[in-house]
């Protein structure tokens, strides 16, 4: 129980969003400019490609070099197959031109990435084995990429389970979690082709549980992105960027009030753990309210 209460390693999750992805490269800028040290870092989809360069040790400025090619043209294949219409095999030979034939657990920073067995439901949280494919299953939008084969299991995106990953933070290690979340919005992507359409009806069907599950996120980088395509961003990069920033630099002055107002807040979680009376509803109201 001690080693919770006064855990403040910081997690940083990065959730789907394909092409609006970019706005996480302006999240990455501010956490740095504000000299928040990642210690734990997860990603979903898009997430996951940005998460893993990050630790890596992959350059802010680099990753928005390769956020600018992440157009779904250049990172996907087309083979028309009983599974999906194209393949991953672009975005695999992506990664591998970034970060090389690495596994996840050589990572500087401790990586995870999420994806979903298709088969039968089941979250598939991978610290293990290859980056590049790991990746790509997490990425491999069912319906529209043929689900990636990992340990006999076939993966596909892991917004299905857990867009933003924060359990997987926790799980790792995390005291204190960054959620950055690219779906704010209850209105979605214009749609001017098929594509859109099956990547809309994605996002509706995994946003009721994302809402769920960024409640145990203690700061949430929420941005308003509905205006961008999910297919191609590369001429409005800039506007991205600072969305990401901006919104990053704000929500992190919670971050602050945070750490420091833990320490006033450790004797009252660690009374509520052990008291073998019953906490007054006020009070409790009150410290559900600062955690």
């Amino acid at each position: 129980m001690t080693k919770k209460l006064f855990n403040t390693k910081i997690g940083l999750a990065l959730g789907g969003g394909a092409a609006k992805g970019i706005a996480h490269v302006g999240v990455l800028k501010a956490l740095e400019d504000q000299k928040v040290n990642i210690r734990y870092i997860a990603g979903t989809s898009v997430g996951a490609i940005i998460a893993s360069l990050y630790a890596f040790n992959v350059s802010v400025d680099d990753i928005g070099s390769l956020a600018k090619r992440l157009t779904m043209s250049k990172v996907t294949s087309f083979k028309l197959s009983k599974t999906g219409f194209f393949t991953t095999a672009s975005l695999r030979d992506l990664m591998v031109e970034y970060i090389g034939e690495v596994n996840i657990e050589d990572a500087k920073i401790p990586l995870a990435i999420v994806a979903t067995d298709i088969r039968n439901g089941e979250e598939i949280i991978l610290r293990r084995g290859s980056v590049a494919d790991a990746v790509c299953a997490s990425a491999a939008i069912p319906g529209i990429y043929i689900p990636v084969e990992i340990d006999n299991k076939s993966l596909v995106d892991g917004g299905l389970v857990q867009n933003v990953p924060i359990e997987a933070l926790q799980a790792m290690g995390a005291g204190v979690t960054i959620a950055s979340h690219l779906n704010s919005a209850s209105q979605y992507s214009e749609i001017s082709h098929v594509l859109d359409i099956m990547r809309n009806a994605f996002e509706i069907a995994v946003s009721h549980h994302t809402q769920d599950q960024l409640k145990d996120a203690d700061v949430i980088i929420s941005m308003d992105v509905s205006d961008f395509s999910l297919r191609d961003n590369t001429d409005r990069y800039d506007e991205l960027f600072t969305i990401g920033y901006d919104t990053a630099a704000q929500q992190l002055n919670k971050l602050v009030w945070y750490k420091k107002g833990n320490v006033l807040l450790y004797p009252w979680r660690a009374a509520k753990e052990i008291a073998p009376f019953k906490v007054p509803e006020a009070l409790k109201r009150a410290s559900n309210k600062q955690d």
